[in-house]
């Protein structure tokens, strides 16, 4: 019989999904934002040689999640045209969800979803992972690299002589970007719409834009801009 799972529940059987896997890890989230708890226990599979397959349907992904993702080996990231689906499972277990894999929606939103073991209905289980796999199929597998993602940010950035992104004027301002982050939202410059960072009318006032790409979204800022 399947579980009701609320959001904390859903944090909690999520993390146990992750632990417990042995063969395989199917994570569907149309917005792909991991937290750091997550990111160790993908870490922590990926030493173990798993096979981890993740289906995101948003360009929006940021540099810093795609250049993570490459650095694991047994990782495998497809991109799904109208993704709204969000379902997370191994060989024993999953979780259909309205919960994105994204942190916010981790903290703040509240979310539904429920629990199907394979033991205890093996029919759900199995529909559910037929579609899964289904849904992986039509996906395009996506390989980024940190020098693609370098190249996409100089090529605008050659038309942009005064604009640097987020994490080029964190580096400038000597904080991490995650820290820059939270001083926009904090400031006004940006805000929290439908799960992911929107530019503010203040934000465009001091010369923000945004940029969208085929690899993924991200901010420009003015070099000189104080925070």
């Amino acid at each position: 019989m399947a579980k009701f799972l609320n959001t904390s529940a859903t944090n909690y059987f999520l993390e146990e999904l992750i632990k417990s896997t042995n063969d395989k890890l199917i994570l569907i989230s149309p917005f792909l934002k991991l937290n750091n708890r997550i990111k160790e226990l993908l870490e922590d599979k990926n030493r173990m040689k798993i096979d981890i397959r993740i289906v995101y349907g948003k360009i929006e992904m940021k540099n810093e999640e795609i250049n993570w993702l490459k650095e694991l080996s047994f990782v495998r990231t497809s991109f799904c045209e109208n993704l709204h689906a969000k379902c997370y499972m191994n060989e024993k277990m999953c979780i259909v969800t309205s919960m994105n894999l994204y942190e916010f929606s981790q903290v703040n939103n509240n979310e539904m979803g429920i629990l199907i073991k394979r033991d205890d209905d093996q029919e759900l289980y199995n529909d559910t992972k037929e579609e899964a796999e289904r849904i992986i199929r039509v996906s395009d597998e996506v390989r980024m690299s940190v020098e693609k993602v370098e190249k996409i940010e100089k090529e605008n950035e050659e038309d942009q002589h005064d604009k640097l992104t987020t994490s080029k004027l964190a580096t400038k301002l000597k904080i991490k970007t995650d820290e820059l982050l939270s001083k926009l939202l904090k400031d006004g410059y940006l805000e929290i719409k439908n799960e992911k960072e929107h530019l503010t009318q203040k934000g465009k006032d001091v010369g923000g834009e945004w940029r969208a790409s085929k690899y993924g979204g991200y901010f420009l800022w003015d070099k000189e801009m104080k925070i």
